[in-house]
């Protein structure tokens, strides 16, 4: 797609993504080149063939990187028979019953709401876990999420779901007549997805992930091996959900006599290029073998605190050095796609649990930009530096709400949602433009979300 030659005047203030002293630029222009940043630094001349943006009343992130999604579930909202379930009841009572009823019409509307939903909160690059994978259905849905997020002009990662087993040790499975797929239908398609999407460049548009859904519940033990060492002849880097709650634990424990982590480890499914979403349930030893290895988190702080499932330790993992991004999890389970209200309470729920010294302001906005870019192996995406894509967000901070403010480079994190997208800029290219997403049609984007909750109404 092309990008354009951009230059950022007269913002407010810059964060770079990156940790300590490095996590403020102040007050910066940026100018913009090929995709890339090419110039940061006070007072840029505009050239002739340049776009100026005028950043005075705003403030300048990295785009925000979601690590860990599900896009399908845009269109579950709020569903009255889980509203008020844990984990394993909401299992049984939302996603599941309703996996076969998402046609490829259906899994389209809602990821384009979803997606929309990110770019407007600031998020330049999805990794979405996308488990609407079973015996008798169709693998056209991965495909539509990657047409969709090229649309958009957002960076994708599919994290390419599903289970192979469906014993009564599913609680999503065990409660529907689906049948699982096979090992081999499985990473048939993921060689073709491979084949057909993946890009390995450090500033990819377009990944491919092997992430069966759950390794205590979706897959025979002696199958993660197999799975892992596929995943690495395919050079593709594995993901999966793990110790979301207390019965993850318990299973793996009465199940195997290890704790989570332990029985990965024990399949060869940890290392750099592995991450996990939650790990709200660890002990410190666990958090020692994810740092020791460099495997990595998907923090879900909403989601978790949604389905009653715990606070994650997440300020322990990022002291021990656990790669660390955020995420928002499915809507489902969340009922906002958006990351600045992760981010937000991300910053005050340790808080509460740990003290105000717990979280800081250019912590979470490193976790949720370069952490989330370290975790997929985005090597050159994820901070303001020169040489880097050009993924940045600029937050308008002239709101009402924002007056006030000493800091007001901190102002989406602490203050939260509201706060209004104004310019969402992907490798270059202005994919929300004053607030608008262009060529997005919103009205109708509301009619067929709305037709497509009637579809999926009835228990």
């Amino acid at each position: 797609m092309q990008t354009e030659a951009l230059l950022i005047k007269n913002p407010v203030a810059v964060m770079s993504g990156r940790s300590g002293d490095n996590a403020r630029l102040g007050q910066v222009d940026l100018r913009i080149r090929n995709g890339r940043i090419e110039t940061i630094a006070p007072n840029l001349e505009p050239r002739a063939d340049e776009r100026v943006i005028d950043a005075r009343s705003c403030v300048v992130y990295p785009g925000w990187v979601n690590t860990h999604h599900h896009l399908f579930q845009n269109l579950l909202k709020a569903v009255p028979s889980g509203i008020n379930s844990d984990l394993q009841e909401w299992l049984a009572a939302v996603p599941y019953p309703r996996l076969a009823r998402f046609t490829p019409d259906l899994a389209r509307v809602a990821a384009r709401l979803g997606l929309a939903e990110l770019l407007l909160s600031g998020v330049t690059t999805c990794a979405d876990h996308h488990y609407l994978y079973h015996a008798e259905g169709t693998t056209e849905t991965g495909d539509l999420l990657f047409d969709e997020a090229a649309s958009f002009g957002m960076r994708f990662v599919l994290c390419r779901g599903g289970a192979l087993q469906a014993a009564g040790d599913h609680p999503g499975f065990s409660k529907v007549a689906l049948k699982p797929e096979t090992l081999d239908q499985m990473l048939a398609d993921v060689e073709r997805l491979k084949s057909r999407y993946h890009d390995a460049g450090d500033a990819s548009m377009r990944r491919v992930v092997v992430a069966p859904t759950t390794p205590t519940f979706s897959l025979p033990p002696e199958l993660l091996p197999e799975v892992a060492r596929a995943a690495r002849r395919m050079g593709l880097r594995l993901h999966t959900h793990l110790s979301e709650t207390t019965r993850y634990v318990d299973f793996c424990k009465e199940r195997f006599n290890k704790l989570p982590v332990e029985f990965v480890a024990d399949h060869e499914w940890l290392g750099p290029d592995v991450w996990f979403a939650h790990l709200v349930h660890l002990q410190p030893s666990e958090i020692a073998m994810l740092a020791e290895t460099g495997s990595g988190c998907s923090h879900c702080p909403v989601s978790n605190a949604r389905l009653g499932s715990g606070i994650a330790p997440a300020p322990q993992m990022a002291a021990a050095g656990v790669p660390m991004s955020l995420a928002v999890d499915g809507v489902a389970s969340n009922e906002s796609g958006s990351m600045t209200n992760e981010a937000h309470f991300a910053w005050l729920v340790h808080r509460a649990a740990q003290g105000a010294s717990a979280t800081t302001v250019e912590e979470i906005i490193h976790w949720g930009s370069a952490g989330g870019a370290g975790v997929l192996g985005l090597d050159a995406v994820g901070t303001l530096e020169v040489g880097k894509a050009a993924d940045f967000v600029l937050y308008d901070v002239s709101d009402l709400r924002f007056n006030g403010f000493h800091d007001v480079a901190v102002a989406p994190v602490t203050a939260g949602e509201p706060a209004r997208v104004r310019y969402n800029v992907v490798n270059g290219r202005v994919v929300v433009d004053n607030g608008v997403i262009p060529g997005l049609d919103l009205e109708q984007l509301r009619y067929e979300a709305a037709e497509g909750v009637k579809l999926l109404l009835a228990d």
